[in-house]
Order: structure tokens, then sequence, then C-alpha cells
């Protein structure tokens, strides 16, 4: 039998896990109607036979002996997908509020710890009509890129591509006594290698903890446990018509489509606006291409302060390029931003059992994930039913009730967006105010 450690980036998420703050990402996709004969348990059969062949979602994770307080992956010897895929009908009536809805519930719901870590779900209506894919994976299992890469083999071009193609590596052997001393001492040359990098991160990250109260007192209202899903669908056309009006890019333009949205959002209930802007964290990808398929999580981030409180969308959209210019001069082995880095030169045992007060910190740094998740541009289907759209979501955070992750598929940019249940009970009005956000920024662009 062999095993793959986990990352230490991979055991931060694992031990950051609790009931109320479960750490999976999630997709929500929605597919056009069975195409002929084809009925929705034949869907649910492929979508079962599909997700069984993917070698990485046979995994789970075991304690082991060194590095102490690690953990592995390794092989689930009594794996049954049928633990994992799972078929919901809905009710008659409308198949895309009912799907966001129950998707909301069961994005609730911890994954078993003693299983591979994910869960996918068929939704369906009507018989011979739409359907949709729940997908749920841990945030060990794999980050977003990685997320894409594993979730996107139940689709037919996928599946269909991987079938041909063999395998070149596998996993790292597990750890036995005789290799103990060996360990050892790699385990002490990285930690000192890594340590200047782990000071200089961590200063940075302090002198970024904030103390005070500052930012939007609704993206702080504390944690219920509960989840709600929105989802808004944005013309791609349209958001690069406003980036070459103003000019930076097409995510600088998006980061200030959130901060105006939030702006009105918060206008519309009643609040008062922020005496302090609200703190973005938005990941970034440490990945290389062809990185091998079972690499942990890498990444890195940057924090970007939200101009909730500037009246003007242009200057809001500028307020986001400097600031995102800064950031990627300084790039993603820097600054407060950085703090999955520190993760990843901290041992085992730290993650283990500093977890607890790392969760809680999370408020402390910034209040709001805000993440892009990359999808293949080629069009996809799942037994020959096309993928009409595709929301991802993101984990919540201890002490926040908002995280919002977009992509982008067929000409829109999709915008799921996460909330507790009880901070943020109109999800729906601030989906509405993401969609006005950019219509005002496009009508300012068709004025340049």
């Amino acid at each position: 039998m062999s095993s793959e450690l986990l990352a230490p980036l991979d055991l931060a998420f694992w031990h950051l896990e609790s009931a109320a703050h479960p750490m999976h990402l999630g997709a929500l996709a929605f597919f056009g109607s069975a195409e002929g004969d084809r009925s929705h348990g034949e869907v649910l059969d492929l979508l079962a036979t599909r997700a069984a062949a993917i070698p990485r979602l046979r995994m789970h994770v075991r304690d082991v002996l060194l590095p102490v307080g690690g953990a592995a992956w390794w092989v689930a010897q009594d794996f049954d997908v049928t633990r994992h895929v799972r078929h919901v009908r809905l009710p008659a009536g409308d198949f895309t509020a009912a799907a966001t809805g129950i998707a909301g519930e069961l994005m609730e719901r911890p994954l078993a710890r003693g299983l591979p870590p994910w869960e996918m779900y068929l939704l369906t209506g009507e018989p011979g009509g739409p359907f949709a894919v729940l997908v749920k994976l841990h945030h060990a299992l794999a980050d977003g890129m990685r997320a894409v890469a594993i979730g996107a083999g139940i689709f037919d071009e996928i599946a269909g591509a991987r079938g041909m193609r063999a395998r070149r590596s596998g996993p790292v052997p597990a750890s036995s006594w005789r290799s103990v001393p060996g360990q050892l001492i790699g385990f002490a040359r990285d930690r000192i290698d890594d340590l200047g990098n782990a000071v200089g991160v961590g200063a940075s990250v302090v002198r970024a903890s904030r103390l005070d109260s500052r930012g939007m007192p609704a993206l702080a209202a504390g944690s219920s446990g509960t989840r709600r899903l929105g989802t808004v669908a944005l013309d791609l056309d349209d958001v690069r018509r406003v980036r070459k009006a103003v000019g930076g890019t097409a995510n600088d333009v998006l980061l200030a489509i959130v901060a105006g949205a939030l702006r009105r959002w918060t206008r519309e209930r009643g609040d008062l606006l922020p005496t302090a802007d609200p703190r973005a964290l938005v990941p970034v990808s440490r990945r290389r291409p062809g990185s091998p398929a079972g690499s942990g999580n890498r990444l890195s981030a940057y924090l970007v302060d939200l101009p909730v409180s500037d009246p003007d969308p242009r200057s809001r959209l500028d307020a986001v390029r400097i600031a995102m210019n800064r950031n990627k001069a300084a790039g993603p082995m820097r600054g407060a931003g950085a703090v999955a880095v520190l993760a990843d030169q901290l041992p085992p045992l730290a993650h283990r059992f500093g977890a607890p007060l790392a969760g809680g910190a999370a408020r402390m740094l910034f209040d709001v994930l805000v993440t892009s998740v990359p999808l293949p541009r080629s069009a996809l289907s799942l037994g020959g039913c096309p993928l009409l759209s595709i929301y991802p979501m993101a984990p919540l955070a201890r002490g926040q009730s908002l995280a919002v992750a977009l992509t982008t598929y067929d000409g829109q940019v999709h915008v799921g967006l996460v909330a507790d249940g009880k901070a943020v009970p109109d999800l729906d009005r601030l989906a509405r105010s993401v969609e006005d956000e950019l219509a005002e920024l496009l009508d300012m662009a068709l004025t340049l």
C-alpha cells in the first residue's frame, strides 16, 4: 500500500474545519434536457461511473508516523461510489431556484471525515427536463485549479481524453521506520531553509492584522453554520468593454463590481456605509503548468481594500486597479496576503494544534473572499446534455459571512455567492446589486 503526504497547506485546511465551518469547495452546474431517451437515472449512473474512475476521488486521509502530527492520502480499500453520488428530486416549479436553494442547504453539511472527502448530487425536476449537478470537494483535496481538473472528469470531453492518457507519476511511499533518520534530517534542513521566509511573511501578517472593528458589520456578523447560495450571470463582453474603456484587467473590473455591489446592497438595506473599507482576500495560484496530479494546494493571496465608501464608480475601479498593480509588483510570495505561504512553512504539529486559533484570526486579516476559478474554454457536456452554466462556491472562514467566487464559461462570468444564512438573509438583493453595478460601469464606459 502507498500514500501521499498532505502538503502543509492541505493539512491546515483539514484541521481548520469544524461542524459550523466546513472547508469544502463547491460548484453548481446546470445542464440542458437529457438527450434522446436518456433518463435521469442513466445520467446518475454515468455520473457515478465517471467519478469512480477518477483516482484522486478514491483517496482518504489517515494519520502517519512521520512527520509528527502529519497525515497522508491513502487509497480507500472499501471505496463505494454510491456513498458519494446521490440523487435529489426537486418539487415542481422554478427548477433553477429550487436547485440553488437545495444546493445551499447541502453546502452546510461537512463531508464525512472517514471517507474520501467529496460528494456529488444529481438534482432533477421533471422527467426528461434539465438537471443540475452539485459537486463538493474538501479544500484539503484540491485548490481551485486542481478542483476544476478533478471535477471536470465527469464531463464527456474530459472523460474521453483521460481514457487515452497514461499516468506517469505515482504516489509518495508511506513512512517506515527504516527511513526515519533520513526523514528527520530532511525535515530539519527544510525548516532551517524556510525560517527566513516564514519570519518575513509572519511579520507582514502581523502588521496587516486589525484589532479594531472596521469594514462592514454585515460581513462579520458571526457564524450560524447555515448557508445560502446566490448566483449571477454577467455578460463577458460587457466586462471587456469596461476594461477596454478604463484600462486594467478584467479581474480588476470584477473586483470593482463586487465593491460597488456591496455599496449598493448596504445602502438598500438601510445600513450605514463603513468608516473604513472592507478588505478582500484574493487568492493567487502558485501552481506551475504541468504540475503532477498529486500536488497539494499551491496558493498565496493578495489583500485589497474594496472602496465601498467611494460614491464614484470610475474612482472605485481606479482604486482597485492601483491596489492590484501594487500587489502584483510585490509578488505573491510577499505581503500579508501570503498567509498561505506562511502555512507552508509551519510543521504539521503546529497545524494540528494551532488550527482553532488560526481559524479565529481570519477575520483580523480580511472581510470577504473573492476568488476566480478557471474553466476549460471549450463547450462541455454530460451524457450529451450541454453544460449551460456553472457557479463556483468557496468556503466561509470562521467569523465571516460572505464569499464570492467567479468563473468564465460560454461568454458569461458566473458568480457564486456563498453566505451565512442568518447574517445575510437577503442574498438575492446582493445578487441583483452585482448586475446593477456592471450596468452602471457599462454606461460609464460608453460615455468615455
